[in-house]
């Protein structure tokens, strides 16, 4: 669950934060398949056992260290909210930070998008946080739009989002392509 970190102790949080921080570094490393959970124990200075109490499986890992990045993108916006003159100006700049943001660290940022990819059924309650979270970063630039036309211009926003990841990660286009791709949907989609 997504949530787990909130019910543990000190210590268990303490753990769980090292075995992330192992798993981003070693993803930002050598990607998605230089993440194996023997080699994040080590970096971690954990047993095996450990990593695998807090996560079932890489991508459960990898794809709970993406809601670990997606909420602090929430808490950056927060602190700094977007800015711009327009809605869309302000969703491209939401867009764009979260674009620089992957592409400073393009081996994680594909290792990640890789993970929430996955049918594992334990990457579900990612999935969904990440697409909360996602869904609230957007809807922090959309004051003054009606909340109907909000929610779909998140949505189609969100699939436009992940398409663009998935052709990324795939190689159909770089990572670039993908704030490029999502700034014309945004334009396109809350013109004024």
């Amino acid at each position: 669950m997504a949530d787990a970190a909130l019910t543990l102790t000190r210590n268990q949080a303490a753990r769980r934060a090292r075995v992330i921080e192992a798993a981003v570094a070693l993803a930002s490393e050598g990607g998605y398949d230089a993440v194996q959970m023997r080699d994040v124990a080590s970096s971690a200075s954990v047993a095996l056992g450990t990593v695998y109490r807090y996560f079932s499986s890489k991508d459960r890992l990898l794809a709970a260290t993406l809601v670990e990045w997606v909420r602090d993108l929430e808490r950056r916006l927060a602190a700094r909210p977007p800015r711009g003159d327009t809605v869309a100006d302000r969703v491209v700049d939401v867009i764009g930070r979260a674009s620089r943001a992957m592409d400073r660290d393009p081996l994680l940022s594909a290792a990640l998008v890789t993970a929430v990819s996955s049918p594992d059924p334990a990457v579900s309650a990612c999935q969904l946080e990440v697409t909360r979270a996602i869904s609230a970063t957007l809807l922090v630039a959309m004051d003054g739009v009606d909340e109907e036309r909000r929610q779909g211009v998140v949505k189609v926003l969100s699939h436009v989002w992940f398409s663009s990841l998935v052709g990324w990660v795939s190689g159909w286009s770089n990572v670039g392509s993908v704030g490029d791709e999502l700034e014309t949907a945004a334009r396109l989609l809350l013109r004024e």
